[in-house]
């Protein structure tokens, strides 16, 4: 590990900042299930392909910026390479999970981020988590039981463990930059989607991929990966590792909605029931962290001697 490790970087004054571009990383993750769906090729050209189109986009706005750090190679640090290791084992697991298990299994592995994300804080930098965040998060995975309740067990083994790694890795990419805020996230991603097309490319069936796929590949590159990965990792350094994980599990709500728009494939009553212990519990715990922002930032009235 590298020496001079920094404090946990929860900044305190921005909270509501850190929700608004969580919230909207999820809804950017949440066309996951969709871009899938669309999807005719085989799940290893898919890996390699949305991570390639992931690191171009992620790159493209430093290089024609003309950024000269762009063009830089990050200096090498332990915490750097475990973060580029996360991301490219979180992009594979991703897909791989989605490919090859239930979307009820995928799901409620999933929802066990937020409790691998606060396990990992109290280890590394003994960050405690409030009740009500623990209270959310257990809430957050009943309501995740109940959407599968129907389906669970009918996914594969090999997507299952998929699903495992996925939540692990993104509970490290989670906690790692507040460990260390120095880490440069940028070059972390694409680093790690690099890496990731790397490894899965040379076996994966490019050659016969139709337009349709290349298309859909780049948006869910540019969408699922450039866009809602950055706005995450900037947005999680002003909230708690379990707190920015639990806003993350309104995807389980999200996804089922826009597969259900795009092929009219509607949920069942058990995700419904679900979905909303989800919402409600997520928005409860928003506003009550908007009510002690508030609270926080009033000023204080002292009164006056007659």
């Amino acid at each position: 590990m590298a020496s001079g490790a920094a404090p946990p970087a929860t900044d305190a004054r921005r909270p509501i900042a850190g929700m608004v571009l969580v919230l909207l990383s999820t809804v950017a993750w949440s066309f996951s299930g969709l871009f899938t769906r669309m999807l005719t090729t085989d799940v290893v050209t898919g890996i390699a392909w949305r991570s390639f189109f992931g690191a171009v986009f992620t790159a493209l706005p430093m290089l024609l910026g003309g950024r000269s750090r762009g063009l830089d190679v990050p200096r090498f640090s332990w915490p750097m390479a475990y973060l580029v290791l996360a991301v490219a084992a979180c992009s594979a697991c991703t897909v791989g999970a989605l490919f090859m298990t239930s979307i009820a299994n995928a799901a409620v592995i999933y929802a066990t981020t937020p409790f691998m994300a606060a396990a990992l804080s109290f280890l590394f930098v003994r960050e405690r988590q409030q009740g009500r965040t623990l209270l959310a998060s257990a809430v957050s995975l009943v309501g995740v039981v109940v959407i599968v309740s129907s389906g669970f067990g009918s996914g594969g083994l090999v997507g299952d463990v998929a699903s495992v790694g996925m939540a692990l890795s993104f509970a490290f990419i989670i906690v790692l930059p507040k460990v260390y805020p120095g880490l440069d996230l940028q070059a972390a991603s694409i680093l790690g989607a690099a890496i990731t097309f790397a490894v899965f490319a040379p076996f994966g069936q490019a050659r016969a991929m139709p337009a349709h796929d290349w298309v859909v590949l780049a948006g869910f590159g540019f969408t699922n990966f450039t866009v809602a990965l950055y706005l995450f990792l900037v947005g999680a350094r002003h909230l708690a590792a379990a707190q920015a994980a639990l806003i993350g599990t309104l995807d389980i709500v999200l996804a089922p909605f826009w597969v259900w728009l795009a092929f009219d494939e509607r949920p069942s009553v058990a995700t419904l029931v679900g979905g909303s212990m989800i919402f409600l519990v997520v928005a409860w715990h928003i506003l009550l962290e908007w009510r002690d922002e508030v609270k926080r930032r009033r000023p204080r009235v002292v009164g006056a001697a007659i």
